[in-house]
């Protein structure tokens, strides 16, 4: 194979490899931009109050509305916290 040759295969593997490296960005940039989103926000807590109450009502709770509610609440809560605990611990790493 003549160096010619060579080089031509090189660039042909590299430029695949770009290739491969670009769609693997897509996909992590979308199940990012899922992992994120509103929607799965209030899918997962529409779920979580719907399972508590089942599970609340089947085990005869007293207040099984509020006791879904307060649950739901605190993960909606913590999710939307969480962009600004991580900001804030990033900071403090870039301190040390």
């Amino acid at each position: 194979m003549s160096a010619q040759n060579q080089i031509e295969v090189t660039l042909a593997q590299l430029q695949e490899d770009i290739e491969k490296i670009k769609a693997r960005n897509r996909r992590v940039e979308a199940d990012k931009a899922w992992e994120t989103s509103l929607s799965r926000t209030v899918f997962i807590a529409t779920s979580t109050f719907i399972l508590l109450y089942i599970f609340f009502r089947l085990n005869r709770s007293e207040q099984p509305f509020l006791n879904s509610f307060v649950s739901t609440v605190t993960y909606l809560l913590s999710t939307f916290s969480y962009g600004v605990l991580k900001r804030w611990w990033l900071k403090r790493q870039g301190e040390h």
